[in-house]
């Protein structure tokens, strides 16, 4: 039961054996520790993710930088995330879920704290930021992929609204190639179909 932070060798995630999830949850605020609303926990999907929800609600999806600082391990009986970072006798590592939703990987050496990692970085972080049909570029602007524009009714929420992209003309079932689309952060895979014997 990790509350709030994480430790070299601890594990997040789900143990079968024990049909138990372990996830972080953030304190109520900086000065009370008492449980507030973000949560950081280990999805299992067929390739997992770590999402952090506020109250429940997803906020952001863990991409290929958090990859860097886990171990991953997937079986039947477990779906866990564990530090992979080496530890020595002169620092502590630290991945602490803040109580503004911020996850926080921050190495102790000495009197001096060190930030590793730090997520979310911007908004194209944020869950689903832009839409069906766009892309969140660097500049942290919402864009329609190749092929489609913007256009139709926008998917208004209670606190936001999201521009449609539709597509500029009708899917031919005779185009058999896709898009090649760099430094994107892949789909979650909550309803995909994984055959993991293909290299």
């Amino acid at each position: 039961y990790p509350t709030d932070i994480l430790l070299p060798g601890m594990k997040l995630g789900w143990d079968g054996t024990k049909n138990l999830n372990k996830t972080l949850i953030s304190w109520a605020s900086l000065t009370d520790p008492s449980s507030g609303n973000f949560e950081f926990k280990i999805e299992k999907w067929k390739v997992s993710h770590g999402l952090i929800t506020d109250t429940g609600e997803t906020k952001s999806r863990t991409g290929p930088s958090y990859s860097n600082i886990v171990n991953i391990t997937e079986t039947e009986t477990e779906i866990s995330h564990s530090l992979n970072i080496i530890t020595n006798d002169s620092s502590v590592l630290v991945l602490r879920l803040w109580y503004i939703g911020t996850l926080q990987l921050s190495e102790y050496v000495g009197e001096e704290i060190h930030t590793l990692f730090y997520f979310p970085k911007d908004t194209c972080d944020s869950y689903n930021a832009c839409g069906d049909n766009t892309y969140c570029n660097t500049s942290s602007n919402c864009e329609c992929i190749a092929g489609f524009q913007p256009g139709g009714q926008y998917a208004r929420g209670l606190t936001k609204s999201k521009p449609r992209c539709v597509r500029k003309s009708q899917l031919s079932c005779h185009e058999r190639e896709f898009k090649k689309m760099r430094n994107m952060k892949l789909p979650d895979t909550e309803y995909a179909i994984m055959d993991a014997n293909v290299g």
